[in-house]
């Protein structure tokens, strides 16, 4: 116990942290873009209200959801102690800085990781925290003919205080009645500042998962030549390309098409 502990003590441990916490959350984004896409279905927000219910009220998912809430402050708790030992190491910069084969986002992993945190605290805020506590989101009544297919939605208005949701069937109609959180998403895409904040911090998303991506499967030491040109494909166009590019493309879309 005494050597396990020693070992994660460790700066090798630390990184170790900071490698599985960090492929923990690439996991995640996959996941998450996936079921964001729902963002695109012209469907008034049926697929993705239906979405983000399923998310808020599925056990196992919430227990994840938790998992995740704690995988992302370790994984900043372990960015800041491993910066700060860096620092301490050589207290007195270089006079003149020697040429470095490293790439800028290895040279900048703080601030981009500081300017993702900050995103983090308030994409959650604004959308998790608001779907879970704003008592003035309001609510959709989707009417699906489930002999045509045809979807209609109307504004739903609970005659409960404790409604959260409700399926149910009148005759040939299914009733599914959800949290309307596609009605947030649009207001937050319709202020510029927002957007363009957003498109910033994707961006930044793909300088940090540039370099980080493979530095985790370093710090494993699977970096085995016959697989690295796998990991730095799959890094780069992947996790620092198509990812930040699905992200991104949300709000820049919802801009022009919302408005």
């Amino acid at each position: 116990m005494s050597e396990f502990k020693q070992t994660f003590n460790s700066s090798l441990g630390k990184k170790l942290i900071m490698a599985l916490t960090g492929l923990f959350l690439c996991t995640f984004l996959i996941v998450h873009l996936g079921g964001n896409l729902q963002l695109f279905n012209n469907d008034n927000g049926y697929s993705f209200n239906v979405y983000a219910n399923f998310l808020t009220h599925f056990p196992p998912i919430e227990v994840i959801a938790y998992i995740l809430y704690l995988t992302i402050l370790v994984h900043a708790l372990y960015a800041i102690i491993l910066t700060v030992k860096n620092r301490r190491a050589r207290p007195v910069s270089y006079a003149s800085r020697p040429k470095s084969p490293s790439s800028w986002s290895s040279q900048n992993m703080g601030l981009l990781g500081s300017i993702l945190f900050l995103f983090i605290v308030i994409h959650m805020g604004d959308f998790w925290f608001g779907y879970h506590n704003d008592k003035t989101m309001g609510y959709k009544e989707y009417r699906t003919n489930l002999a045509t297919d045809e979807t209609k939605a109307t504004d739903y208005k609970p005659t409960s205080a404790n409604f959260n949701h409700s399926i149910s069937y009148d005759g040939n109609y299914e009733i599914v009645r959800v949290k309307d959180l596609n009605a947030r998403v649009v207001r937050s895409f319709s202020n510029p500042l927002y957007v363009i904040f957003y498109v910033i911090a994707m961006g930044t998303l793909s300088f940090h998962l540039l370099h980080g991506f493979q530095s985790a499967f370093q710090t494993f030491g699977w970096m085995h030549r016959k697989y690295k040109p796998i990991i730095y494909f799959v890094g780069t166009w992947l996790f620092a390309v198509i990812i930040p590019l699905g992200f991104a493309a949300m709000p820049i879309w919802y801009f022009f098409t919302r408005q």
